[in-house]
């Protein structure tokens, strides 16, 4: 399945606009993950094991997207766009959200 940023995929015609698609993924931040993350802020390194979470909440999401896509009968998913919101007690909890529009095309 084809999935882009942009509203049109290059060199190939929409036939069909399916609709809106969407999927989630939540990650808690444990407190080994807050006390190393802080260190390293404090040193000026990055932080890889929020870095991995991150990547892996966005492959789900993005996943999910495309399985609801598919169910529905796209080929592509336009016009994605991920978003990041802290959520749950003290922001505990980060939700990662990938939307776009389910087409077909040829």
């Amino acid at each position: 399945m084809l999935v882009t940023t942009t509203p049109n995929i290059e060199g190939k015609r929409i036939i069909k606009y399916i609709g809106l698609v969407n999927g989630e993924a939540i990650i808690g931040a444990n407190f080994v993950k807050d006390f190393l993350a802080g260190i390293r802020d404090v040193v000026g390194g990055r932080s890889g094991s929020y870095e991995q979470g991150l990547r892996e909440a966005k492959s789900i999401a993005i996943r999910e997207m495309m399985e609801q896509a598919q169910r529905l009968g796209a080929n592509a998913v336009i016009g994605v766009d991920i978003d990041l919101e802290t959520i749950g007690n003290g922001s505990s909890m980060l939700m990662v959200s990938a939307n776009g529009t389910a087409v077909c095309y040829e």
